[in-house]
């Protein structure tokens, strides 16, 4: 069975004792939920990863970068690499996300490097995908995202890929206030789940989650959640408030 994962991505926000603050707040929330069947994942920038890793209990919270280097070590002034984010007690990275892709230029060939390195640290991966709202209009998401997939993680084998968390985010959807609809989400989130299918078969299309990336609060949570295909939710703004937060993780915990 797949996992229910809710995973919080800080983004560029918070001070060090700001995420001391709220990592503290996080775990006495999930705590106090008991919800063991939910993967809670605290996506935070670099120079929390150390510090925050100690503070949670690891039984309920995972700790993710938001990013790192194609390459292994050397002259990168700069760069984080994922041996690096692995000796912080760092259990994942994510990878892809569309403010890498548009903001930083990264490239499927750039993300082909960082998801071999990241799995030579054992770090599992959230692996975001999706489309701009021109390419929606189009009526390309599918082609884009399935593009996305083919190109960035099909060179893995299926053991390889069984260390990979999906994560779509309708790009035109995030911090902008829109939102997906929960059939647009549960659409491509099952497209997703097809795509897996014809190239690694039906066990690891199945084993696979798929997480829903595009302002998700604790509003709409419950509403998403619900979608069969829809396993979690990457959770941007929403993960900066403790209390927002754990509603989300409740709302997943439902379903």
């Amino acid at each position: 069975m797949r996992k229910k994962i809710v995973a919080g991505n800080w983004k560029m926000n918070k001070t060090l004792p700001e995420g001391i603050q709220l990592a503290e707040e996080v775990n006495e929330k999930v705590k106090a939920l008991q919800v063991p069947e939910v993967k809670v994942i605290l996506g935070t920038p670099f120079i929390h990863l150390a510090e925050v890793s100690k503070i949670v209990d690891p039984a309920i919270i995972s700790i993710s970068a938001q990013n790192c280097a194609t390459e292994a070590s050397g002259a990168y002034t700069g760069e984080i690499s994922a041996a690096m984010v692995a000796s912080t007690g760092s259990t994942h990275v994510i990878l892809g996300h569309s403010e890498r892709r548009s903001y930083y230029g990264e490239t499927d060939a750039i993300l082909v490097k960082k998801v071999a390195q990241a799995l030579a640290n054992q770090l599992e991966i959230i692996f975001c995908i999706g489309e701009v709202l021109a390419e929606r209009e189009a009526g390309k998401h599918f082609e884009v995202v399935k593009s996305q997939l083919e190109n960035g993680l099909f060179q893995l084998s299926p053991e390889e890929f069984s260390h990979i968390i999906l994560a779509y985010e309708p790009v035109w959807a995030i911090g902008t206030g829109k939102t997906a609809t929960s059939a647009q989400a549960q659409e491509m989130h099952a497209f997703i789940r097809k795509v897996l299918t014809e190239k690694y078969g039906k066990e690891i299309a199945e084993n696979t989650s798929i997480l829903y990336g595009g302002s998700c609060n604790a509003k709409n949570a419950d509403e998403l959640f619900a979608n069969p295909d829809v396993d979690g939710g990457l959770i941007g703004g929403a993960s900066l408030k403790a209390e927002d937060f754990s509603l989300i993780i409740a709302a997943r915990a439902k379903h």
